[in-house]
């Protein structure tokens, strides 16, 4: 390798040679600079500056995207051309820095620092840190430590593009994530909006499959209900529950002559031991019980008969109030279409000429034949065929 000596020359006159004595030896040229990147990536290294754990995602789907590097640079270009090629919605900001020459790493972590603190009115979602290709000592800036460290430290995620093929920069380790080329930086930053639409598309026809399979089973649940017999016989739950009421009585009336018979056969049993003993005054006072017992009886039956009313009541109440007819009652109707068989609730639902069944309260019906349509707008109206017969019933 080639190096720099520093020390003194002693001369031999005798013999007519120079002796170099050296006192310190550099390394000089690429070998210098080679030593020293390894040196600093042994250090950084160290100190976990590399270490995948630290590493910050990259977004998905960025808005705003700060660009770090050189405005005179063709790196600018080839990133904001490959990125809006790909994903034309974002916004980019270009902050020009010194990309090469001393200071410019000094100024360049200036900069990423100023972004993090300004970040809450700049809103970035992501940085891209480089510089187009050249030699070494052209992309020096980017081994140094104090770049390193302000990539390190940044809120925001950071993409390195420093456009060197062959070696890796400091900064590129550093870096949340490392591009090859400024080209190359543009697409790892953003998603190609060809893939993002065919996915979307992919997820809008799940989305419409699922909502007609939803909409299929709720409609054939719905036609489930309205068939039971709760809605075709509404009637039959009142007599029903008529009927029960029926039994009932019966069954209070025979419990009670049970009852009555018992408590009479012991009353005659009583009156014929009253007979013998012939007190007048103690059957005076049976007799007096026993007609506050069928009083008592009378009065418990008249109750719960009344509570059954009651019950039967509220039953059919309810049962009125669920019939879809009962709003017929109110001056409202039903309209049915003969030729679809279905409920009319919209004007295109019917066409002109179709014969309608219109239901009113009672169950009273009519039908008509269809010979213009009105819409809520004044003048629009739709005439067919006119046929002045009237079909009733």
């Amino acid at each position: 390798m080639e190096i720099l000596a520093t020390g003194h020359v002693e001369v031999y006159s005798t013999q007519g040679k120079f002796q170099f004595y050296a006192e310190d030896l550099q390394p000089a040229g690429i070998g210098a600079l080679q030593i020293a990147f390894q040196q600093m990536y042994e250090k950084l290294k160290a100190e976990g500056l590399f270490e995948e754990r630290y590493k910050k995602p990259i977004p998905q789907f960025p808005q705003r995207i700060g660009i770090v590097t050189s405005k005179s640079g063709a790196a600018v270009h080839d990133i904001a051309d490959s990125i809006w090629h790909r994903w034309p919605i974002v916004r980019l900001f270009l902050f020009d820095v010194p990309v090469q020459g001393e200071g410019a790493a000094e100024e360049i972590a200036r900069k990423l620092d100023w972004i993090n603190r300004n970040n809450k009115q700049l809103q970035l979602d992501l940085l891209i840190v480089g510089r187009g290709g050249g030699s070494m000592e052209d992309l020096w800036a980017f081994n140094e430590e104090v770049l390193a460290r302000a990539i390190f430290r940044s809120k925001i995620p950071i993409i390195s593009a420093v456009g060197h093929e062959i070696d890796t920069t400091i900064a590129d380790l550093a870096a949340d994530a490392r591009a090859s080329t400024p080209t190359k930086a543009g697409m790892l930053a953003v998603p190609d909006q060809h893939e993002v639409l065919k996915q979307l598309g992919m997820v809008q026809r799940r989305l419409v499959h699922s909502m007609h399979s939803a909409y299929r089973t709720a409609w054939e649940q719905l036609r489930t209900i309205l068939a039971s017999w709760v809605f075709r016989e509404p009637q039959g739950m009142v007599e029903r529950a008529w009927q029960r009421v029926d039994m009932a009585a019966l069954h209070l009336a025979g419990v009670m002559r049970e009852r009555f018979d018992r408590l009479r056969r012991r009353l005659e049993q009583a009156k014929d031991i009253v007979r013998r003993l012939e007190p007048v005054r103690l059957i005076a006072g049976q007799r007096l019980r026993l007609e506050r017992m069928q009083a008592a009886a009378r009065q418990g039956l008249s109750k719960v008969l009344e509570q059954k009313r009651l019950q039967l009541s509220a039953a059919e109440n309810k049962l009125t109030a669920m019939d879809p007819r009962a709003v017929l009652r109110r001056g409202y109707t039903i309209t049915i279409n003969m030729r679809t068989g279905q409920v009319i609730r919209r004007l295109e639902e019917v066409d002109v000429g179709d014969v309608i069944l219109t239901e009113l309260a009672q169950r009273l019906q009519f039908t008509s034949r269809v010979e213009e349509m009105r819409s809520g707008k004044a003048g629009d109206v739709t005439h067919g065929q006119k046929d002045n017969r009237r079909e009733s019933k």
